[in-house]
């Protein structure tokens, strides 16, 4: 095959998780001829063959942006992924582990020596730094902190003591402040001398002699006003300050709802202290979701998928053990009704329909619960109102589901008193998971509890043995 051909091939694949998959495998492929081959022919590994297999891995690695690397180094099992990530540019470590994953950044770092960690951080700005600290060895932060000025150690410092959930976490120091007494004609020549403008800049930040916030210049109305007018008199007074204690989803919403790019951070007394920009946001919405839906099935923290097995097993086992708790506590009660399933076989065939339906409702509740407590849509007077309305969806969908059961029960067997018992089962199990659906998160976020965290095996286990323990309460009661 002509090297054009190869090209050609490996540019038709669609991603570059495709083309690095098919450059290592024929790299793999001469190296397991390699482990074939007897001594003489060992010459192969360093063969013209795979010099250029490598070439061309390192070639298309050179071209990808950091976040397509660390995309690629979370889709490769760990051999192929600490060789991957052996052939990234030096000067790109920092960015790519900025990208990766935790669980999968931990497996970098580990592959890397202090001095290696230190010359990959250290050219980084100081709220990335602060992003990676946390899974940082601390002599390697210490040599960081050490190699920073003065004034990017105490900004280093500054975002380092906010907690996660803060919009000090998210916030940026590299700001634009300009003076309200100067003309535009000024700010442009101020702007021009600089290299580059900070990542989303849409808007230059007016501050007093002390650092006060006094309003913002959009960058919009820089260019399309007269250079000789006074900042003073095209600036914008209405915007949005964040405090650096707010908690971030409040941030979040503000973002989505004003469709900001950038947003103003101050103290207490109005000093800029700096600016949270849309792709923190977004990097923070999507880490939130991805914590939410592993909490929703009882996952502690973000599991590498090439993870090692005990690695794995010890971050599911938690709501594993306690789904095992939950599962004996149904088949208890199940065992309490063996005489009335002995009498009516017909039983055990139907409890699973309850059981199945009530947590399909209790989870669909808990979603939406926990989705509006996320955007703050809920509070204590309006809890109860959707306590009621949740009961009365929950009613509606078990009468309307339960006849329907109920009439494929008489349809079987024959028995009206028995479709009837299923109808009644069905209303009252979906009414049981939608008060507790409403009741797992709320209850869950009162305690300072992620609402997330294993509601979703709660609401099974609740509607499952609730569900058991209602459908043969009312069978031994009409039936027998």
């Amino acid at each position: 095959m002509t090297e054009a051909k190869k090209k050609d091939k490996t540019e038709g694949l669609q991603t570059p998780l495709q083309q690095v998959t098919y450059l290592l495998s024929k790299y793999k492929l001469v190296e397991g001829f390699v482990h074939l081959q007897d001594k003489a022919d060992q010459t192969l590994k360093d063969s013209s063959v795979q010099k250029q297999n490598l070439a061309e891995l390192q070639s298309l690695l050179d071209q990808l942006h950091p976040a397509d690397i660390a995309h690629i180094l979370e889709a490769l099992p760990l051999e192929n992924r600490l060789l991957i990530w052996g052939m990234v540019k030096a000067e790109h470590d920092g960015d790519v582990l900025l990208e990766a994953s935790d669980a999968v950044r931990t497996t970098l770092i580990t592959d890397m020596g202090n001095q290696e960690l230190v010359a990959a951080i250290e050219h980084l700005d100081t709220d990335e730094i602060a992003d990676l600290a946390p899974d940082l060895p601390k002599d390697v932060m210490d040599n960081v902190f050490q190699s920073l000025p003065i004034t990017e150690r105490e900004q280093l410092r500054s975002a380092m003591s906010y907690p996660e959930e803060a919009v000090g976490a998210l916030m940026d120091f590299d700001v634009i402040t300009i003076r309200e007494d100067v003309r535009l004609e000024v700010v442009l020549r101020y702007l021009r001398r600089l290299d580059e403008l900070p990542d989303h800049t849409d808007q230059l930040f007016v501050v007093d002699r002390n650092e006060k916030l006094k309003g913002v210049l959009l960058i919009n109305r820089l260019l399309v006003s007269d250079p000789d007018t006074l900042v003073a008199d095209v600036i914008s007074e209405e915007m949005i300050r964040l405090h650096p204690d707010d908690v971030a989803q409040q941030a979040a919403n503000a973002f989505e709802r004003y469709d900001l790019v950038s947003a103003s951070v101050v103290d207490a007394h109005g000093k800029l202290l700096g600016r949270v920009t849309v792709n923190s946001v977004i990097d923070f919405i999507r880490e939130k979701a991805e914590s939410e839906a592993l909490n929703l099935a009882g996952l502690k923290e973000e599991e590498d998928l090439f993870a090692p097995v005990l690695k794995s097993v010890k971050n599911r086992w938690v709501w594993l053990a306690i789904n095992l708790v939950t599962a004996f506590i149904a088949s208890r009660v199940i065992g309490v009704f063996e005489d009335s399933i002995e009498k009516l076989v017909a039983l055990a065939a139907l409890m699973p329909i309850i059981a199945g339906i009530g947590g399909n409702s209790g989870n669909q509740t808990i979603t939406m619960i926990v989705r509006a407590l996320a955007l703050e849509q809920i509070n204590t007077r309006s809890a109860w109102k959707l306590i009621a309305k949740e009961i009365g969806v929950s009613a509606v969908n078990g009468l309307i589901w339960g006849t329907v059961v109920g009439l494929f029960t008489y349809a079987i067997y024959q028995s009206a008193s028995l479709g009837l018992v299923m109808t009644m089962a069905m209303i009252l199990n979906l009414l049981l998971a939608a008060l507790l659906g409403v009741l797992i998160p709320l209850t869950l976020r009162k305690f300072g509890r992620d609402p997330a965290l294993g509601s979703s095996v709660m609401i099974t286990a609740v509607t499952d043995s609730g569900g058991f323990f209602i459908f043969l309460s009312l069978a031994t009661i009409f039936l027998l």
